[in-house]
């Protein structure tokens, strides 16, 4: 297996097997088992409520199971994908203590299954439930990594508690979906079916970086011009597709731990996939960066027949022929 690129550690996400987990055909134990040996990486990033059926407490024998699976296939967990969940009703709203008992045995889980950390979203724990881990998350070696994607600026408020907190068991993973230069055809393809109107498909077709598309966006869902079929597919637009530039990095990589290399179709038309993985590559070569980088598919969304087997390890080939540009591109420019 190849799983080191330039001291860079490439991984690949169980999300990336949604769909398999929802067929269940197999269980999801062996579907994340199998994953190195299918991919060929031997660093995996877990979603724990995919994979382990008795979330958000996990058992002992069900975390020792995959643990051991993976182990006879040559794996191990990098991060696993943990939850937060705030209410115990609509209005009822759990207290910092109950939080934190909500997120413990995920840490306990995570460590078990030989784990380094536990990922979720930035800004959800917040700073008072971050301080009750770290005790913690000292004990059990691992770092809590929140995950910033999309839209969300790197200068969120979360990213300054960090900072502030200055424990390197408290990191930022980032999602590069934060730095697209252009849609997947394939979703536009699939916001056409349902009903969107050519004019702002052209508009996000051509024009996905300019500040006046995201105006077109609202205006167009607040006119009432988005179907309800394709609804929630149209909100990506707002939550989950960013478009600033790989350099704005550069403020507060001291700080960053991951990376998700999100990935929607391989269309790689103008570098739209492979661009912000060379211009990443770019900017962690002067870096001393030494974490995961880690395959995320999130195009099976619209593309529920496509195989993750092959499209992870499609774009793991893309990913290495980017970062090795990048690297060989300083190499040059330096020497």
């Amino acid at each position: 297996m190849t799983t080191s690129t330039h001291g860079w550690t490439l991984a690949a996400s169980s999300f990336n097997w949604t769909w398999d987990v929802i067929r269940a055909q197999r269980s999801a134990l062996e579907i994340a088992a199998a994953i190195p040996d299918a991919v060929g990486v031997d660093v995996i990033e877990l979603e724990a409520g995919q994979v382990f059926r008795s979330f958000p407490a996990p058992r002992d024998d069900e975390v020792d199971d995959l643990r051991v699976a993976l182990q006879a296939s040559g794996g191990r967990v990098s991060i696993v994908g943990g939850s937060i969940d705030d209410y115990r009703s609509p209005t009822d709203r759990r207290t910092e203590q109950e939080r934190f008992a909500f997120v413990e045995p995920q840490l306990r889980a995570a460590h078990r299954a030989g784990a380094y950390g536990v990922r979720l979203p930035v800004g959800q724990a917040g700073r008072p439930l971050l301080e009750r881990l770290l005790p913690l998350l000292h004990e059990l070696n691992l770092t809590l990594y929140e995950e910033i994607q999309g839209p969300q600026p790197l200068d969120h408020p979360a990213v300054a508690t960090i900072r502030d907190l200055a424990d390197p068991h408290l990191r930022l993973l980032v999602d590069i979906s934060m730095f697209m230069p252009a849609l997947p055809p394939t979703y536009l393809d699939e916001l056409r079916r349902g009903g969107i109107s050519t004019s702002l498909l052209d508009r996000l077709a051509d024009a996905w970086r300019e500040a006046a598309t995201r105006d077109a966006v609202l205006g167009h869902l607040r006119a009432g011009g988005v179907p309800a079929p394709v609804h929630t597919l149209y909100m990506n637009l707002l939550i989950r597709f960013g478009r600033a530039p790989v350099e704005d990095l550069h403020d507060v990589l001291d700080i960053v731990g991951g990376f998700h290399l999100k990935f929607w179709d391989l269309d790689d038309e103008d570098g739209r996939v492979s661009g912000p993985i060379r211009d990443l590559g770019r900017v962690l070569t002067t870096s001393g960066f030494r974490g995961t980088l880690t395959s995320e598919w999130g195009g099976h969304e619209w593309l529920p027949d496509s195989d993750p087997t092959t499209m992870t390890r499609n774009h793991l080939a893309l990913a290495r022929r980017a970062l090795g540009e990048a690297v060989k591109g300083h190499q040059v420019v330096t020497g």
